[in-house]
């Protein structure tokens, strides 16, 4: 039996605690030190007994960290239980990786424990195999990280494997300061024996903090030390609504440092960011610098074209080795290597930036906790990034290197950077950036869509969308490194999540690096955006509803207070227009033409006009990164969901051209449209991409052209053979009166998927229709005896076909006994009164059948055509009709409705209303007229 993900999981993460202690620390040489744990270290004795209770998991981890001037002595203690062959194999072989710049790295112990004998896995002189690794440099990260290595030899299943280890660390960039951090162990994390320890000189000034709830740390003194002891693991965290601001997230660690105070941070950090003397006066950097101050006079001007040479010119590549985790590379190399992280682009910044007499800083952040910066220890860990802060004028500008495609528009746009702390020489003390939307559109979407046809059929947009940021640098690197095919797959997938599915003719990419955007223009066909509700076709106007939800979860009286972030700032435009059929005549609009509000973090503009048959719909959504406050959550959703519900619609007339009389529309711009989209997307078929043929099948079936529906399938199953497909042509076949290539077909299927249910039910039923009904009930039974799942399908299927061509008295047996095994199913109830109809026998059960159908469920359409066929086998005319016209009102494309209503119609004597839904119904179900002539039906 294979263990469980979670034990798996954490036998792999065994020793995470010494590799985090490690990886945050380095070596002063090139190998790991042997030696024994200093005396203050407590090493805790292994359990008597080794309990259920771990989970197969480590059996000890323990943690020791001592902060000593400007040292922090880490120190790892893990235990694990080796009970299965695959916890054997994850831990035969160990890593540690650590940083050779910082302090030494200690291997105290490594044992394996058996039978209550300790056996030495370093005995004979084993050591630990060094290697360089970069293993980040695919996420852009020169570590210079090494790892030491070893494969534990003699290892059994059912030993226990012991490391005990310490690293030594201490940052000369941080002027004698020191600082740590390190995550807490908290249930349901399963483990036998936990424990942490931080200890710190008592005479320094060390400030701590745990965070983690229903923890109690009592620090206590040990001779010149003070120490604080953690037992663990902690309780289980409470849970955080995930749209909580980020203060309030729980981050389960503890941190301590000597930094006195964010002041102290800044004042720390200055020296690493001194820009004097930095550019060499005839350096190839300095020459780039005088080109821009030739170019303009204009602060604004040159700020915009020097970060745009810092963002585009250098390469982001984070810079670890040598110091490198505070210290920044100087300005003329990051040049002349043309790349850096965070800290080597914002010194180059600022030096260019001073050079060209601009006032500019640094400043620290962190990129997703800097709302939580301010509660926290203050140390150079609250940060992870740093930026540029400039000042122009009355302008405050927050210029990140690291960025893509900021230009002169964007200089005043503010980062969700939450508190930042200036790094300054006197120091300083951590701001809050004030947000608001961006300066320009991040995405930019106008759609031209011609609907001028039908509102059935599918709209042919021509659509051009606008990126620019991050998305507009990943549209171009996938321009510079992908093929073609790939490429325009690689747009098409982009362009799904904005607007959907389509089959394009056209889509194309254009980088404009002087404006930081890409542009995508693409022509192709779209499903409808026409919908039947309440009876009625509409068409929604606004993406509103579609990007702003408001759904806080405030329930839990511990959640009751806590406000909702509403996201970073971002400015998104949308401007479609849509050109209506028969110019717009009878079509009318609801909802709110005209907004202009700020609901849910957004301030949303609407403007809506029609005219000459053209809607045009042009809407803003701006985000400025704004909380709502726990106080007016309910009154904001509130707000919110009266909002969305007035959002516009268009309401299409009663008797607006449909996909089945096409020949009445005054225009066929969008029949044309389609068609040609479609002959140029078939033409790049092949069978990595077969979905144009798909689409144009669904297409052409969908406005009755069989002819080029089989033509599109026959094309696809050369392409790219399935069941599907052939089930498709089949039933496409029977439109086309060709019954005997329509079971060749579905005998294809089924020998492609023989277990296909919809493949053996539709060989029966052709071989019914063929004449051989004793044939398909031999089939159906053959599927029945095997039981099953899909025993029921069968079941149903033979009742079907036996009702449309075997006995009738046979057909209504099988329903009965389906019907007292489910018993108040309105689908097998409509079934029932179905054949009974058609078979014209038990006419007044069949009566009661659709009637109980009816009052079981909520869609009634096709019950209602049931009865119908009922009434009239009655002589009830005029309440078939009545129930005909109550069920084309449900589903107007009911051709099987259409064809009985023709019937009725004729019978009371209105000619022309029959002529009308005879010729739909001839023209979307040719083989409507065959099947219901069986049944003596006959228009």
């Amino acid at each position: 039996m294979s263990e469980g993900k979670s034990v798996r999981a954490w036998r792999a993460a065994a020793f995470a605690a010494a590799l985090l202690i490690i990886t945050q620390t380095a070596h002063a040489g090139d190998q790991p030190l042997y030696a024994p744990s200093p005396d203050w270290i407590k090493i805790a004795p292994l359990p008597d007994t080794v309990g259920p209770e771990a989970g197969g998991g480590p059996v000890v981890i323990d943690v020791q960290q001592r902060i000593d001037g400007a040292t922090v002595w880490n120190y790892s203690d893990t235990t694990v239980r080796l009970d299965t062959p695959e916890a054997l194999s994850q831990s035969s072989s160990i890593t540690l990786a650590w940083s050779p710049d910082k302090g030494d790295l200690i291997i105290h112990q490594l044992t394996i424990m058996r039978d209550g004998q300790a056996i030495d896995a370093l005995a004979g002189d084993k050591k630990f195999t060094v290697l360089r690794r970069e293993q980040q440099l695919e996420q852009r990260e020169l570590t210079g990280i090494l790892s030491a290595t070893l494969a534990v030899e003699g290892l059994r299943v059912g030993d226990m494997l012991r490391l005990r280890v310490s690293a030594t660390a201490a940052d000369t960039a941080l002027g004698g300061r020191a600082q740590l951090v390190h995550p807490l162990i908290a249930e349901p994390v399963r483990v036998q024996s936990a424990g942490y320890e931080l200890s710190w000189r008592a005479a320094d000034k060390t400030q701590w903090k745990v965070y983690a709830d229903n923890v109690d740390p009592k620090p206590r003194r040990n001779g010149a030390f003070t120490e604080l002891p953690l037992a663990l693991p902690a309780p289980r965290q409470p849970e955080m609504p995930g749209d909580a601001p980020g203060r309030f997230q729980r981050m389960q660690l503890i941190e301590a440092s000597t930094f006195a105070d964010w002041a102290d941070v800044s004042r720390v950090m200055a020296p690493l960011y001194a820009t004097q003397g930095t550019l060499a006066a005839n350096s190839a950097l300095a020459a780039e610098v005088a080109t821009i101050i030739a170019a303009t006079d204009d602060p604004m001007r040159r700020t915009a074209m020097a970060l745009q040479l810092v963002q585009d010119k250098v390469r982001f590549l984070a810079v670890g080795m040598d110091g490198g985790n505070y210290r920044p590379q100087s300005p003329d190399k990051t040049w002349d290597v043309r790349y850096g992280d965070c800290k080597a682009k914002t010194l180059l910044l600022l030096a260019m930036l001073h050079a060209m007499g601009i006032t500019a800083e640094p400043v620290l952040a962190h990129v997703g906790l800097g709302d939580l910066v301010p509660s926290r220890v203050p140390s150079a860990l609250a940060f992870n990034h740093v930026l540029v802060r400039a000042t122009i004028g009355d302008d405050t500008l927050w210029l990140d290197g690291t960025g893509l495609g900021t230009r002169l528009a964007d200089l005043r746009d503010t980062p969700a950077l939450g508190h930042v702390l200036p790094v300054r020489a006197e120091g300083a003390e951590l701001i809050r950036i004030a947000l608001r939307p961006p300066a320009r559109p991040t995405v930019e979407l106008s759609m031209e869509a011609d609907e001028s046809t039908s509102i059935d059929l599918p709209s042919v947009i021509d659509l051009a969308m606008v990126v620019r940021g991050q998305l507009a640098s990943l549209l171009t690197l996938a321009a510079s490194q992908l093929p073609e095919k790939e490429l325009r797959a690689g747009y098409e997938v982009m362009m799904q999540e904005f607007v959907g599915d389509a089959q394009y003719d056209m889509l194309t990419g254009t980088a404009d690096v002087e404006n930081g955007t890409v542009t995508l223009k693409g022509r192709g066909v779209f499903n409808t955006g026409w919908r039947l509700q309440d009876r009625r076709t509409e068409r929604w106007l606004s993406r509103v509803p579609g990007l702003v939800e408001f759904e806080p979860d405030r329930a839990r009286p511990a959640w009751a207070d806590i406000p909702v972030a509403t996201g970073e700032p971002d400015l998104m435009r949308y401007r479609m227009r849509v050109r209506l059929p028969d110019g717009g005549k009878g079509y009318a609009i609801e909802g709110d033409e005209q907004l202009d509000t700020q609901i849910a973090g957004r301030t949303i503009r609407r403007a809506l006009t029609i005219a000459d048959g053209i809607v045009t719909v042009d809407e803003t959504l701006a985000a400025s990164g704004t909380e709502i406050p726990a106080a007016a959550i309910a009154s904001e959703r509130d707000r919110v969901a009266t909002t969305l519900s007035r959002s516009p619609r268009m309401i299409a007339p009663d008797d607006a051209v449909r996909r089945w009389n096409l020949d009445s529309a005054p225009s066929a711009s969008q029949l044309d449209a389609i068609k040609a989209v479609y002959a140029k997307a078939v033409a790049d078929a092949d069978e990595d991409n077969i979905t144009a043929l798909e689409s144009s099948f669904s297409f052409h079936r969908g406005i009755g052209d069989f002819k080029t529906a089989e033509a599109m399938l026959t094309r696809q199953l050369a392409i790219l053979p399935s069941a599907e497909a052939y089930i498709d042509r089949a039933n496409v076949r029977v439109e086309r009166g060709d019954l005997a290539g329509a079971l060749s077909d579905a005998e294809a299927a089924r020998k492609l998927d023989p277990a296909s249910v919809i493949a053996n039910t539709t060989v029966a039923l052709f071989t019914a229709e063929l004449g051989d009904v004793s044939k398909a009930t031999a089939l159906l039974d053959e599927r029945i005896a095997l039981g099953g799942k899909t025993r029921y399908d069968y079941r149903l299927a033979k009742a079907s076909m036996l009702g449309d061509f075997g006995s009738a008295e046979d057909a209504i047996a099988e329903f009965d006994a389906l019907v007292v095994e489910k018993p108040g199913s309105p689908d097998l109830l409509n079934r029932r009164c179905w054949a009974k109809a058609t078979r014209n026998v038990q006419i007044e059960t069949a009566l009661k059948d659709c009637t109980s159908a009816l009052e079981l469920s909520d869609s009634t359409a096709g019950i209602l055509d049931s009865r119908a066929l009922v009434w009239l086998r009655l002589d009830r005319a005029e309440d078939a009709l009545r129930d005909l016209d109550a069920a084309l009102l449900q589903a107007p494309g009911m051709t099987a409705g259409r064809f009985l209503r023709a019937i009725v119609n004729k019978r009371l004597g209105f000619s022309d209303q029959a002529a009308h839904d005879l010729a739909i119904a001839r023209r979307m179900t040719p083989s409507l007229e065959r099947s219901y002539a069986r049944f003596g039906l006959k228009p």
